[in-house]
């Protein structure tokens, strides 16, 4: 069963730089990772400082490996000084 992820990144506006080069890493690394089947970053438009991801994984345990990867780690590590709120993940399935 797949896994559908929404992940909303709301960046200090100082940092919006800074966030969005650790979000395009993450894009590029993450579309390697085998249990991928999507990963996209949205920004915006009415507010540059909001990034959306939209994921699919193949299922729980690549997610689970994904989420242990050292760019992932690194990105969540910038979480409490540069974005203003944390970050928000709904998991949901299609219907």
């Amino acid at each position: 069963m797949y896994i559908y992820l929404t992940a909303v990144v709301k960046a200090k506006p100082a940092f919006r730089k800074e966030v969005l080069a650790v979000l395009e890493n993450m894009v590029r690394e993450t579309r390697k990772e085998r249990g991928c089947i999507q990963y996209d970053l949205h920004q915006g438009i009415d507010n540059k400082d909001v990034f959306v991801f939209y994921e699919i994984w193949e299922n729980e345990k690549e997610l689970e490996k994904h989420n242990s990867q050292p760019y992932i780690q690194a990105f969540i590590g910038l979480a409490g000084e540069k974005l203003e709120d944390d970050i928000v993940v709904y998991r949901t399935e299609k219907i």
